[in-house]
């Protein structure tokens, strides 16, 4: 079935590209407007609970209200372990009389530590609003829930099945979600991720494969004024190390390798005898992995300190999404329903990696940052395009309703 419904998401998307915008569904864009001020209400209370990854205490507050907002809506709801994390991801579902089966991702995490939202609390300043987590991916969650709210009011069920996962630890990987993602995906015939939209109004078609290169050395302890020849600093073989082994990135393939921790000894009269240091990976094709691995393991082979032992470890994490037919299918279909709003999308690909790579690596046509248009990810100044909430409700709903064909 899937293969036959890439086949049609292809006609409706490249069709879509070819022809005028549709004509506009203005009742459900009155709908998405009318829904603004709820949703930023709502969007409010999320963001205003401090719920980074470790916090289930947080994430816990943030799984009730929106269980809470799907036991209106109807939706049946799975509360789901996230092992080896404590935190406890969501399913919920609606069966309608369609045929498509329609996934829809978000997460309930944040980057930012326990202090984050009473310290710079949801704010609405001008066009923007303001807050922790507010555009990745409370924002998201928002989106989620008033796009089927939308198509309750409007009596839609002409889908087999939609899906949301709402997931507590996409920030470190999702780790205690992989399995649920994975067997999710192959039950459905396309995905929405609600990641943020891009700070262009954009979507996002392909990402980057994340990973990380773990490297410890140890070396011997001695004084460093009295004896140090008798030692083996490892914080200097920590270093050649970082050197020769941030040149394994590839700018023509796109394959990045950035050091980001570098750890070692605890007193300036010490040789260190242990360092450890930790890179950031980001690969735009999965052979690029199998490539860092071989080069890495023969390079820091090649030492600077004699009697150091040396331990570099590649840590794979999420695949690349690749743009491919599929996605451009979604992403063509995408801007001929943003075209009857009489706007347009940009179509980018990110560094970042996310829970849609998971799902395209499992064979289901995904696109991305189909949430809230904002800006500042990751830093305290994070916000939103409170303009953005209809359109991008409007745009998310109506894609709902093409795919439940």
């Amino acid at each position: 079935m899937r293969k036959d419904f890439v086949l049609l998401g292809l006609m409706l998307g490249l069709g879509g590209a070819a022809a005028h915008a549709a004509p506009l569904n203005q009742a459900l864009l009155t709908q998405a407007e009318q829904a603004k001020p709820e949703a930023l209400a709502l969007l409010e209370r999320l963001v205003n609970i401090d719920s980074g990854t470790y916090n289930e205490a947080g994430l816990d507050k943030v799984g009730a209200i929106a269980r809470e907002e799907l036991k209106k809506l109807g939706a049946r709801i799975e509360v789901l372990p996230a092992s080896p994390a404590r935190s406890r991801n969501i399913v919920a579902t609606w069966t309608g009389k369609g045929k498509g089966r329609i996934l829809l991702v978000a997460h309930m995490d944040t980057v930012f530590g326990d202090g984050a939202a009473a310290a710079r609390p949801f704010r609405v300043d001008g066009k923007r609003a303001y807050g922790p987590g507010i555009m990745d991916d409370k924002g998201g969650i928002v989106m989620a829930l008033y796009a089927m709210k939308l198509l309750r009011d409007a009596r839609f069920d002409g889908y087999a099945k939609v899906t949301l996962i709402l997931n507590t630890n996409e920030e470190t990987g999702s780790t205690g979600t992989l399995a649920l993602i994975d067997k999710q995906a192959r039950e459905h015939d396309v995905a929405f991720n609600l990641e943020p939209g891009r700070p262009a109004d954009g979507l996002v078609i392909w990402r980057k494969g994340s990973g990380g290169i773990e490297l410890d050395v140890k070396g011997k302890a001695a004084h460093a004024g009295v004896a140090p020849d008798s030692g083996r600093n490892a914080a200097m073989e920590a270093a050649h190390q970082v050197l020769q082994l941030s040149k394994l990135g590839d700018a023509g393939k796109q394959t990045t390798v950035n050091f980001t921790v570098i750890k070692a000894g605890e007193r300036s009269n010490v040789i260190p005898d242990a360092a450890h240091a930790e890179a950031d990976v980001r690969v735009a094709v999965a052979e690029e992995f199998d490539r860092v691995e071989k080069d890495m393991a023969r390079i820091a082979a090649n030492k600077l300190i004699p009697d150091t032992q040396v331990s570099a470890k590649l840590r794979r994490g999420f695949p690349p999404m690749p743009q491919n037919a599929a996605t451009d299918a979604m992403a063509a279909r995408a801007q001929a329903i943003y075209g009857e709003l009489g706007k347009r999308l940009t179509l980018e690909g990110s560094g970042g990696a996310a829970d849609s790579s998971l799902i395209a690596a499992a064979g289901v046509p995904t696109i991305d940052g189909l949430g809230i248009v904002g800006g500042g990810i990751h830093t305290p100044d994070e916000y939103i395009e409170v303009d953005s909430i209809a359109p991008r409700l409007y745009l998310l709903t109506r894609l709902i309703m093409d795919y439940s064909k």
